[in-house]
Formats: C-alpha cells, structure tokens, sequence
C-alpha cells in the first residue's frame, strides 16, 4: 500500500488516479503517524515551498517524513516535492527538509523567448542508472510545470537531466528516496511506468 501524503499542495487526485489505474493500492493521508509508519511513500505537490514548508511543520509532516526515510521507507517526490526536499529553496528563501544536500533553484534564461514556468512536455536524459527509470528510452518526454528545479550539492544524486534554455535535474535520488520533477502521473506510458516501479522498489538505489 502507498501512502500519499496530504499535505494542502494539491495534484493528490491525479497521482491516486494514475495509481488506481495501474491497479495499485493508495490512500491519501494527512497524518503524520500513516506516514512515518507507511510502506511506501508518495511526496506529490505543486504550489509554494514556503507555504508547503509551514504546513508540515505544523502538522508534523516533515519529522514524519525524516523519520520514515532514516528507516527506508520507499519515497517517491512529485514536483514540489521533489524540491522541498533539498535543504533550501531560493523560493522564499524556505528551509527545507534536507533528505537531500542542495538547494531548489529558480530558472535564470538565457533565452528572453523562453517563459517561466517551464510548461508542456520535454525530453528527459537518463544520467545514471536507477530502478525506477529501467524503462526509460532515450528521447522519451514527460510533462513539466515549474519555475524552480533541484539542484543537489553531490552530482552523483542527479539520475536524470531535462535542457530548456539550461540543462537542469529532473530526477534526484539518494538510498531509499527518489524524486522527479516532471508530472509521472501526467506522462502516458514513460511516467507510469515510473510508477509502476516504484510499487515493487525495494528502496535500493541500484
């Protein structure tokens, strides 16, 4: 069973539908005592870091979440939460949760004709190897919607990268955690099948 973590950050529908299509099992959860006792986690979210940040805290989501991590706790963060998991987020200058060295970055362009937020689908390089992205094939495009992005302090916890105007992370890991900032749930056949790994992921890294 997957636990999705309620955490007012919305897109818990999408990835419970997506889920339930795989024939899956999930419950979404705002309790701190599901989470840090679940199985396996899902981290999804869109909105703010500072917002997201202060929630949890006052629910007492983010010590749930450290703590079903230090135990190896599969965890799969979507979008936000992908970057919330770093330590800091240039978004409102917010303390994070620090499961991974690094820090959520807003996109600096280049190109004047490319608009933030970064909206639509783009293709995805796999960097490093990982379970979760085995069935991943060269050119194959997941759908993004974000202004900022992780940036982690080691490159070996980057698995995976997305170019638009900079090449920038989209897939960061360490141990027992994983997470992409692309929309899996919105991706067709690539973004399940991201999903569907991670519902036998025994947390191993390789």
């Amino acid at each position: 069973m997957i636990t999705i973590i309620d955490y007012n950050a919305g897109n818990l529908t999408s990835v419970k539908r997506a889920l339930d299509g795989l024939g899956i099992g999930s419950a979404i959860s705002p309790d701190p005592d599901v989470v840090r006792n679940a199985e396996r986690i899902v981290f999804p979210g869109v909105g703010h870091a500072a917002t997201a940040m202060n929630f949890l805290r006052e629910r007492g989501l983010d010590s749930a979440i450290i703590e079903a991590c230090g135990k190896g706790v599969p965890i799969l963060g979507i979008c936000l939460g992908c970057q919330i998991v770093l330590s800091r987020s240039e978004e409102g200058d917010t303390r994070c949760l620090d499961l991974i060295p690094g820090e959520t970055k807003r996109f600096q362009l280049p190109d004047p004709a490319l608009k933030i937020p970064h909206m639509g689908w783009n293709a995805v390089t796999v960097a490093r190897p990982h379970p979760l992205l085995a069935d991943i094939a060269r050119g194959d495009e997941f759908y993004f919607v974000h202004s900022y992005y992780p940036q982690p302090a080691d490159p070996a916890c980057v698995f995976a990268t997305c170019e638009y105007g900079v090449v920038f992370p989209a897939a960061v890991g360490a141990a027992n955690l994983f997470a992409v900032q692309f929309h899996p749930e919105k991706s067709g056949r690539a973004g399940l099948s991201i999903l569907l790994r991670f519902s036998t992921w025994d947390g191993a890294p390789c």
